[in-house]
């Protein structure tokens, strides 16, 4: 299990896409067609990047969706990994 926890996706469009483009939360989610109030849960990290949203993005210009969701996969993952679970016996030795 690697150490570092990645960045949720829309903690780099909040740091480092919108402030570039000197727009809003807001202004992005009526640029690309996409719910405002889904797409500022995402920006405050609150809920998952989906493939629609990083289509959209890259269609915009901003990245490549495979690379959003791969961003959004590690996100997931590494929370996965370090979350309490129950003890899990293995089926095959």
């Amino acid at each position: 299990m690697s150490m570092h926890n990645p960045s949720h996706p829309g903690a780099l469009l909040t740091e480092d896409s919108l402030p570039a483009l000197g727009i809003s939360g807001a202004d992005l989610a009526t640029h690309l067609g996409y719910p405002v109030h889904i797409l500022i849960e995402i920006l405050k990290s609150r809920a998952p990047l989906d493939a629609d949203l990083a289509v959209r993005l890259e269609l915009a210009g901003l990245g490549i969706a495979r690379n959003w969701l791969a961003m959004q996969m590690a996100y997931d993952l590494w929370h996965a990994q370090h979350r309490t679970l129950p003890v899990i016996k293995r089926l095959v030795p």
